[in-house]
């Protein structure tokens, strides 16, 4: 066994008693820091396979920003903890139907040999995903939806400008 083994089933075990804990848990900030801990283990497993930038944008983005989003959410609405609910008669046999298709898809890919994915890592460049290689690709191959997902991000943003400023003058607010 090599060192790049040990590292991914260290990583993956990490990554899924992470998930596991984030489902099982019913303290909704304490599900939040085990998603934000798999967040970093995922950027870890970037980092391991030679792509540092898209591991710092996912430990920036995701554990960062959306993260103390949730956060804030979840302290402002009071919802710390979950309630109890009576369970759905057909939520357990599909979750035990669908973990056991999980399981063997995984045995399938685990153990049924080479599925050309040596031949795909032999093809990657040693800067594949390098700031300078994904901006060109961006800014080369993705300009037109690149400018159309900025627009759509600009006119969302004004329109929730807009709807704020009209809920706050209905409600008789003073707006200068």
């Amino acid at each position: 066994m090599d060192a790049n083994l040990i590292v991914f089933f260290v990583l993956g075990a990490v990554a899924v008693l992470t998930a596991l804990g984030m489902l099982l848990n019913k303290n909704a900030v304490y599900s939040a820091l085990f998603l934000i801990m798999n967040f970093a283990t995922v950027a870890v497993f970037y980092l391991v396979l030679g792509a540092p930038f898209i591991a710092m944008t996912q430990i920036t983005v995701y554990a960062g920003a959306i993260m103390v989003l949730f956060l804030f959410v979840i302290m402002l609405l009071g919802a710390e903890e979950l309630k109890k609910t009576k369970r759905l008669s057909w939520q357990a046999p599909s979750a035990i139907i669908l973990a056991l298709v999980l399981a063997g898809e995984a045995f399938f890919v685990i153990f049924a040999g080479d599925l050309g994915l040596t031949e795909i890592a032999t093809q990657i460049e040693s800067g594949f995903a390098s700031p300078s290689a994904i901006g060109s690709e961006l800014f080369r191959n993705y300009f037109l939806p690149f400018q159309i997902t900025a627009v759509l991000l600009l006119a969302a943003m004004v329109g929730a400008i807009v709807i704020a400023r009209r809920n706050k003058r209905t409600r008789g607010g003073d707006l200068k």
